[in-house]
């Protein structure tokens, strides 16, 4: 029985992928190296440790791991309360699956600091009974922990949870999960036509969701 619905924030909620270029770029200014986003798809969706380790890997960065994630941290914090918005009809939809007596949830790579004073702002957080980020678990995405703690946290067993993500590595961590998984593929970036095998459902937009969340719940 399908019981929750768990988002992914960078994407799906939040319109941030055009801003991660812009933060990585800053977070590689501080270290010497001009970037213009040439690996945005190796590092969309993906933990912030991943992503760290692939910029030091790269650039032959001397800084730490840590030190990077905790600095990336800090610059996404201040874009994400100064820059980026909500995708249109995120809130309609929340409403929605919630009149459909769903329990919704968040599961983001993204730090606390950035991530729950964007949901404050933007008024989501009443919508969500988990909110599970990525410092919260040991293992970032593609690993399937922070499906898996969130579900833990909902009190739902897995395979009645369903996520809704917009890379590759959250997707890869949902079916990993045993959770049925819907992408919402960022065109702006990638060629949705590539998420067919990866994902349960393909989506255009999250306006497309509560339709297919009452057939699969009319279904069961």
């Amino acid at each position: 029985m399908l019981s929750a619905v768990i988002f992914d924030l960078d994407g799906v909620l939040a319109d941030s992928e055009p801003w991660w270029n812009e933060i990585d770029a800053k977070l590689l200014a501080e270290h010497g190296v001009i970037y213009r986003g040439e690996y945005h798809r190796n590092v969309l969706g993906v933990s912030y440790r991943l992503a760290c380790e692939f910029y030091k890997k790269t650039f032959g960065l001397s800084a730490s791991v840590e030190e990077l994630m905790r600095r990336r941290g800090e610059i996404a914090t201040e874009f994400f309360a100064n820059h980026i918005g909500l995708f249109p009809s995120v809130k309609p939809v929340l409403k929605e699956l919630r009149e459909i007596n769903l329990r919704l949830a968040v599961a983001t790579s993204s730090v606390s600091a950035s991530a729950r004073p964007f949901l404050a702002r933007h008024e989501l957080t009443n919508f969500f009974d988990v909110v599970v980020t990525g410092e919260e678990v040991e293992r970032g995405k593609p690993a399937p922990d922070i499906y898996l703690c969130t579900a833990k946290h909902l009190r739902i067993p897995a395979d009645a949870c369903f996520v809704v993500d917009d890379a590759p590595p959250g997707m890869a961590a949902g079916k990993a999960a045993k959770m049925r998984v819907a992408a919402i593929p960022d065109r702006r970036f990638v060629d949705p036509s590539k998420y067919e095998k990866a994902a349960d459902y393909v989506l255009n937009s999250i306006k497309e969701l509560p339709a297919l969340i009452r057939k699969l719940v009319v279904a069961k």
